[in-house]
């Protein structure tokens, strides 16, 4: 066959994947699902009300024709971001595919649908509720972990940056890092199961869409029949908070809301054995 006839049925494998998987493999939560999801994040990575981990992730694509240096990212090379966010489980619940690579995460997750709805307060996120043990506290909302890159918001907390750390801002700190580590294993797995993104994708940035979403529908699809595989998570590796610079200031609530989780993972009751070692 020719290479235009392989290239089309590709291209009709992968919208065909999306079509018919999305709607089962990657719904919308519902709020139910997003109480599933905070209790799976709480179980595996102890850290309460966690909703999901977002982050980008860089598709390396060759350069496309008469596109100057939209597709050229911070780290030298030619991509479009695939933006998502994961569950405890390593499965993408929410993905957005095609914006520029040189765009930023904060500013790509801002304009996505999802994340319009999110900063608007818009998003079927269940009521505030008091963190686990914590009956006499005040109830706080429920809330997507990410790293310095995104904007504050009470429904999703950042770390703290480097210049104003304190011991419980570092303790605070390692425990969101434990719950955001998913969504970096979740790009990990899916590289590593879809060989394709050890590389250029040779394709127009339309069709690199389709490949990648057909790639994260089906990245759910054997996550969900294989189930967990230690082998899987061997090569995570987490970015140093410090390579990806803060956004502006954050409002009032949102603060309010991280002091509170500071206060709450810094407490005897909710503090881990361990935490003060790995920041000593």
């Amino acid at each position: 066959m020719g290479v235009s006839t392989i290239r089309n049925i590709i291209r009709e494998t992968c919208e065909i994947l999306w079509s018919e998987l999305q709607p089962v493999e990657m719904a919308v939560p519902s709020t139910e699902d997003w109480l599933i999801i905070a209790d799976g994040f709480y179980k595996k990575t102890q850290f309460p009300n966690c909703i999901g981990a977002v982050d980008g992730k860089h598709v390396r694509i060759e350069c496309p024709k008469k596109s100057g240096t939209l597709y050229f990212n911070y780290k030298n090379f030619y991509s479009i971001v695939l933006l998502a966010v994961c569950d405890a489980n390593y499965c993408f619940r929410i993905i957005d595919v095609g914006s520029f690579g040189k765009d930023s995460d904060c500013n790509i997750f801002k304009n996505s649908a999802f994340g319009k709805k999110l900063y608007a307060n818009q998003i079927n996120f269940p009521s505030e509720n008091v963190l686990p043990e914590d009956k006499k506290g005040t109830p706080q909302p429920y809330v997507i972990v990410g790293d310095e890159a995104f904007a504050l918001n009470k429904h999703l907390l950042r770390p703290f940056p480097g210049k104003s750390l304190n011991n419980e801002r570092r303790i605070f700190n390692y425990r969101l890092s434990r719950a955001r580590q998913n969504i970096e294993c979740s790009f990990g797995i899916l590289a590593n199961k879809w060989r394709i993104f050890h590389t250029s994708i040779l394709a127009s940035p339309d069709f690199a869409i389709k490949i990648t979403k057909a790639a994260c529908v089906l990245h759910n699809f054997v996550r969900r029949r294989d189930g967990y595989n230690s082998e899987d998570t061997l090569n995570c590796k987490m970015e140093d908070f410090n390579e990806k610079k803060g956004v502006g200031n954050a409002p009032s609530e949102a603060k309010e809301v991280r002091e509170y989780y500071v206060r709450y993972v810094n407490s005897v009751e909710h503090s881990l054995s361990w935490q003060n070692k790995v920041i000593g």
